[in-house]
């Protein structure tokens, strides 16, 4: 013999031994219920979609209803806006950030989330100025609550006056009742 038809002696272990007989019928048979399988689903498929959609079967996918909770837990973050549910939140549980006192009198109206600002309006100038003096200890601890940075500062706005009315009482050039509001 020569040494060209002899095996290596780490070849044998290298190669492993091609199917032949039942091996190679069982793998033939293995692959043929794959494609039928294929079919078959694409087939069902196609059924489902003429009977008015698919139906979502035993097995999870992403057609299966969801928990409110969860569903707009997901919008919020395919959306980007979690600052701004947050300062919602916020203002849901205001008089727990602020205080039963506080909120009585000082109300939050909105927030501008590229300024990053609170606004916030009081039923009396007092109030207004007392919030003013707040205003740095409340920035921190709703930063504290909703992450660094969230708001900047609190715009804090007082009473407004009623509409203005135009009349023989009024004086020409006159701003107004002035702080008769509160």
């Amino acid at each position: 013999m020569s040494a060209e038809n002899d095996p290596a002696p780490g070849d044998s272990a290298a190669r492993p031994p091609e199917p032949s007989g039942v091996d190679l019928a069982r793998v033939a048979l293995r692959a043929a219920k794959e494609a039928a399988r294929a079919r078959g689903d694409a087939a069902q498929q196609k059924r489902q979609a003429r009977r008015g959609g698919l139906r979502s079967g035993a097995r999870a996918d992403g057609r299966d209803p969801m928990a409110l909770g969860a569903a707009v837990n997901r919008l919020i973050a395919e959306r980007g806006w979690e600052t701004p549910a947050a300062v919602g939140g916020v203002m849901g549980r205001w008089p727990q950030i602020v205080g039963a006192d506080v909120a009585k009198h000082c109300v939050p109206e909105r927030y501008d989330e590229d300024e990053r600002v609170l606004v916030v309006r009081c039923d009396s100038t007092a109030w207004a100025t007392n919030l003013r003096l707040l205003a740095p200890t409340l920035v921190a601890r709703l930063n504290e609550d909703l992450g660094h940075g969230a708001v900047r500062l609190i715009k804090v706005n007082g009473p407004g006056g009623g509409a203005r009315r135009y009349g023989p009482l009024r004086a020409p050039g006159s701003t107004g009742p002035g702080d008769t509001y509160g």
